[in-house]
């Protein structure tokens, strides 16, 4: 047995044998270097649920990060929304041999405790978060709820039923103002989205200049 699957090996049972943590790890088809980890989102952040992550091993591992992301739909200014990519020192240039699929784990549940908007993964939702604290947490709540079985007042939508105008962090009103005027429902929500029409931001966006977005093709 190389010296990295020695290590991988011992470090899943770490996770495995480590209750305090509420850290899983699954192998996907029967690869210790092809893993999906879980960890409860931090109590008393929209996160509370169940959050997933796709890991891999690469053939350097542990002088080079892992890779991992998010494949459960998480709204945060450090996680594509679209791919589940994350942004975080130590899966890159801050990376050391010493860390390990736990500690590594541990610092993403950190992480949706304290994102970091000044260094975002997707610029969208930092901007959300920046401008708009509430609203942002309402709808990575909602992502929550949707997406990872976080628990949730009344009846949850099921994915693919879910409201899009919430999906999108955007007030149901601003979108039927601007679909009253003729403009298809889909493309009020990606251009409202697109300029960050929420909370006090609303203010300091014209509406003219949101018609002028909508007449572009």
């Amino acid at each position: 047995m190389d010296a990295r699957l020695r290590r991988v090996n011992k470090e899943i049972a770490d996770c495995k044998n480590d209750k305090s943590t509420n850290i899983n790890i699954e192998l996907i088809d029967n690869s210790p270097f092809h893993l999906r980890g879980s960890f409860e989102g931090p109590e008393d952040t929209p996160y509370q649920g169940g959050h997933f992550e796709d890991i891999v091993i690469p053939d350097s591992y542990p002088f080079q990060p892992v890779k991992m992301k998010f494949i459960t739909k998480v709204y945060h200014p450090n996680v594509s929304s679209a791919s589940g990519a994350i942004c975080l020192d130590i899966l890159k240039d801050a990376w050391s041999p010493v860390l390990t699929l736990k500690s590594t784990l541990i610092s993403l549940q950190s992480l949706l405790c304290s994102p970091e908007p000044n260094d975002p993964q997707d610029a969208e939702v930092a901007k959300h978060y920046m401008t708009s604290r509430s609203s942002f947490e309402e709808t990575a709540r909602y992502w929550a709820q949707v997406y990872a079985g976080a628990p949730g007042k009344g009846k949850v939508p099921k994915v693919g039923a879910q409201d899009a105008v919430a999906i999108a962090g955007l007030e149901k009103a601003h979108v039927d103002q601007f679909e009253a005027l003729g403009f298809e429902r889909g493309k009020v929500i990606d251009v409202l989205r697109r300029l960050n029409y929420r909370g006090a931001n609303v203010a300091s966006i014209s509406e003219d200049k949101v018609v002028e977005e909508l007449l572009k093709n």
